[in-house]
């Protein structure tokens, strides 16, 4: 049924309503409320406590505007129990004039106390009719909302879907009956119902925390959606072709050793057992004719290029292309030098593709990578450029790919596609996705973890130091360079501002150099040129320059085995994985590793339950875990590059114990009732579900 049914819905109303996703009544009830009010009583103002929020009646005793910094409306209320000041900073005149001695008046709002009176600001008001003291019937729902859209709108407009909902049972039961049986959950209607207006005895405590069983059974069935969402897509991989390339390797010369076994031979290290798992998962399902979409996890330095490296090697054996993907310039380079110097012995040819080259040399690049004379191509986004021709791109490597927007993985995955055959792609992450989160985002993936560190890798110590210590932590950043060891020094994210990050650097290195006169500092900074970034950090790693002051643009591909410590400013500032990361760049080689957070007072209580996690342990996984707890899934993942859509009423921290029953209601649904999984699927996610195609 259209919006425009719904009394009070002009075309700006609309414009407004679908700037939030809502098109249809039905999406209006699928707007849900996210906490509610208990306006079904009238307080006492004596019993009120500062912090409640409570309806309050009573006779204004007294009205007049102050002065000061502000100008100020001031009520003083009256119930018989007691005297509530109501302050209004912004009020308009005819405000004022309802607002008068002897005027009853009813009001909504939070108490607080001021100068020992109770008090509330800005309450929502309005003055009854005579002697009716008609309350709410129910808990009063408040709602996600946009600019130009108030609750009362919010309200109106669902209580008259409500109204349509009872009269023509306008939305569809979609869970068959033995399944709601099975899981227990209430009927779609009485559900809906319920949520949007709660009776006055519902458990609010059970609401507010949204594990109410009538938010629980919205919940299901959102989980539900995207379980269907990613099988489907999963189904729809497995019927595309790919490539099938072997892990016996074509030969120009019959008897002669396999790249594999070559590569393998040159490097100064054996695979640990994770390393060699994951490259055995790999190895099969390039040999399969259907596309393997493979998610490698591993923390930083635990040798995932290694296995990346090895699939390119199963794929260039068989005469195809690979492309590997990374998200910076300086990334991007790391993976050229590496593998340049492990591919070009071998005699395989590697391209380099990024934004900085010069219009010759890109032309020569674009050449290469047509005629297949390049075999493996570096790079960055510049890969997907409209100008970018593959010669048989199979295999697509992506590095950190939660930091590339879903529009740009489609578009390099789109680059291999040739006569209905998709390239195989293999996805690498040191940011380890917390179980919950990868059931619920990657359920389409197929997942490898590396869960050890190579041998030689020395474990960090993390201390967390108050920033009054600082001529501490600078003594020690002296003697140990002093000793020939290397420091980075991370400076504070400020706010979301390059720019105010490069000064807080550049006044940072002022501030090193000033105090350790003897050493070499370095600073690198995001606005900085690529060349410059690049020379500086070659100078590190040479032991050129003693102490290396960074903005996060360090946090991934520099590898400087001779840094043992790493001080980083304003920690709490920062997420834990984005804290791991950092924290990663040190402990690479033989030396006692150690990490210090230098933090700012005062701490919110969330910011210290955050440090001690990183204090007390160095397993990637755990962190995300705890990140995923303390921040929530959009900001550890980026869900807006995931792809991953906001859930409207479901949390998948807080419903991580319905995920197995979803799993398993999706897997029945999807064989016995297909129609119904597909309409719980347009329910939920509508024409959303493009963005996980990647």
């Amino acid at each position: 049924m259209k919006l425009n049914t719904l009394k009070g819905v002009g075309p700006k109303t609309a414009e407004r309503l679908h700037s939030v996703g809502v098109y249809t009544v039905e999406d209006v009830l699928f707007h849900l409320p996210f906490r509610y009010q208990d306006r079904t009583r009238i307080v006492n103002v004596a019993d009120l406590r500062p912090g409640d929020q409570a309806v309050v009646e009573g006779t204004i005793v007294s009205s007049q505007i102050r002065f000061g910094r502000k100008r100020q409306l001031e009520v003083v209320l009256d119930d018989g129990s007691g005297l509530m000041l109501l302050k209004f900073f912004h009020f308009s005149n005819a405000q004022k004039d309802n607002l008068q001695a002897d005027c009853k008046l009813r009001c909504y709002g939070e108490v607080k106390l001021f100068n020992r009176k109770l008090m509330m600001v800005h309450p929502e008001y309005n003055v009854p009719k005579e002697n009716i003291s008609v309350v709410a019937e129910t808990l009063t729902p408040v709602y996600p909302s946009t600019e130009g859209l108030q609750q009362h709108s919010w309200r109106a407009l669902s209580a008259q879907a409500l109204r349509v909902l009872q009269a023509e049972e306008s939305i569809a039961e979609l869970l068959p009956a033995a399944l709601r049986k099975k899981y227990q959950l209430a009927d779609i209607k009485q559900a809906i119902s319920f949520v949007h207006r709660p009776p006055p005895d519902a458990e609010q405590a059970l609401l507010e925390q949204g594990i109410h069983p009538m938010q629980q059974r919205l919940a299901f069935e959102e989980l539900l959606a995207h379980q269907i969402s990613l099988r489907q897509l999963r189904a729809k991989i497995q019927h595309y072709r790919a490539a099938a390339c072997s892990v016996e390797e074509v030969k120009e010369v019959e008897g002669s050793q396999s790249y594999r076994e070559r590569f393998l031979t040159q490097l100064p290290f054996s695979l640990t057992q994770a390393q060699q798992a994951a490259e055995q998962a790999v190895a099969n399902d390039l040999a399969q004719t259907s596309p393997m979409m493979r998610l490698l996890q591993g923390d930083v330095g635990s040798g995932k290029t290694v296995v990346a490296a090895l699939a390119a090697l199963q794929v260039i054996s068989h005469g195809y292309q690979v492309a590997i993907m990374a998200p910076t310039e300086l990334l991007a380079e790391q993976h050229l030098e590496q593998f340049k110097t492990w591919f070009e012995p071998l005699g395989i040819q590697v391209a380099w593709l990024a934004g900085k080259l010069k219009v010759a040399e890109r032309r020569e690049m674009l050449e290469k990578i047509a005629s297949g004379c390049a075999q493996l191509i570096v790079g960055t986004h510049a890969l997907f450029q409209k100008s970018v021709e593959f010669f048989n791109l199979a295999l697509v490597v992506i590095d950190e790919q939660h930091r590339f927007g879903v529009a740009q993985r489609q578009a390099l995955r789109a680059k291999g596609i040739e006569n209905d055959v998709y390239p195989h792609q293999f996805i690498m992450t040191a940011t380890p996705i917390p179980r919950t989160l990868a059931m619920t985002v990657y359920a389409d993936l197929d997942t490898s973890i590396i869960d050890e560190l190579p041998p030689g890798r020395t474990p960090i110590k993390t201390v967390v130091v108050n920033n009054q210590r600082r001529r501490e932590v600078i003594a020690r950043v002296k003697t140990l360079c002093e000793q020939g060891g290397q420091v980075y020094w991370v400076c504070p994210l400020i706010e979301e501002s390059e720019l105010l990050d490069c000064e807080a650097a550049e006044i940072t290195a002022q501030m090193l150099q000033k105090n350790l006169p003897g050493l070499k500092i370095g600073l690198v900074h995001g606005r900085m040129k690529a060349e410059q970034k690049q020379s500086i950090m070659q100078a590190f790693k040479h032991q050129e320059i003693a102490v290396l002051v960074a903005t996060t643009v360090i946090e991934v591909g520099i590898n400087v085995p001779n840094a043992s410590l790493m001080v980083i400013e304003n920690p709490e500032r920062m997420g834990l994985a984005q804290l791991h990361q950092l924290r990663g760049r040190v402990g690479r080689g033989t030396k006692e590793s150690h990490c210090v957070l230098l933090y700012q007072d005062p701490l919110s209580e969330n910011a210290r339950q955050r440090l001690t996690v990183m204090r007390e342990s160095t397993d990637g996984f755990f962190i995300a875990e705890q990140d995923l707890k303390l921040r929530g899934p959009g900001e550890v993942m980026g869900t807006k590059q995931t792809g991953m859509q906001r859930l409207r009423i479901a949390n998948i921290i807080r419903d991580r114990k319905l995920l197995p029953k979803v799993q398993t209601a999706a897997k029945e649904l999807l064989q016995t009732h297909p129609e119904n999984a597909e309409a719980i699927k347009r329910r939920w996610i509508g024409q959303k579900e493009e963005f996980s195609k990647v």
